[in-house]
């Protein structure tokens, strides 16, 4: 199995052989019982295996198109919010005057990002997550989009987030409790 990220959908008119999105994942998928990407008419290398066509599908198809799907967009395409690495659901937003904390919760931990409401020039900026009974978590310094994520065990803990960005402080108390 073959896999590039792309962000469509669609079949190839190939007999034997299908395309299609995964989870994210561009999968070719042949019908052979060998479970390989057989193309039909032939087209192999020189001993008539079938590894030319299937090179060529891999080195040249493929790229091109996932270079079509981000071209092109996808769901995410519009959206200018800034990405997170936090794992988890959002458990808490705190809005100040120079931009947003935001507190993510999974099963077990707690992470937080303090993210400026005007991306630009470099400004200090920190966010600290801290565990009840634990030590606060700091990311601090100079940036232009976001500071974080700083994550902590929190299983069980209640947990309290706070963030600066050019000296304007937010804070979420303690949550998650």
């Amino acid at each position: 199995m073959v896999s590039c990220v792309v962000r469509m959908y669609a079949y190839t008119p190939i007999k034997g052989v299908s395309v299609r999105l995964v989870m994210g994942l561009l999968v070719i998928r042949g019908t052979e019982k060998s479970g390989k990407a057989e193309l039909p008419d032939g087209g192999g290398d020189r001993r008539g295996n079938g590894n030319g066509r299937r090179m060529l599908m891999c080195s040249v198809v493929l790229p091109l198109v996932a270079a079509l799907g981000l071209v092109l967009g996808g769901p995410a395409a519009g959206r200018a919010d800034a990405a997170t690495v936090c794992a988890g659901r959002p458990a808490k937003t705190v809005p100040f005057k120079t931009g947003e904390l935001r507190v993510y919760k999974n099963r077990s931990y707690a992470c937080a990002i303090a993210v400026a409401k005007k991306p630009g020039p470099r400004r200090p900026m920190s966010v600290t997550i801290q565990a009840r009974g634990g030590s606060p978590v700091v990311d601090s310094g100079k940036y232009t989009k976001q500071a974080g994520p700083v994550t902590v065990h929190a299983l069980n803990r209640c947990v309290r987030a706070s963030a600066r960005i050019s000296g304007k402080p937010g804070s979420t108390g303690w949550i998650l409790c």
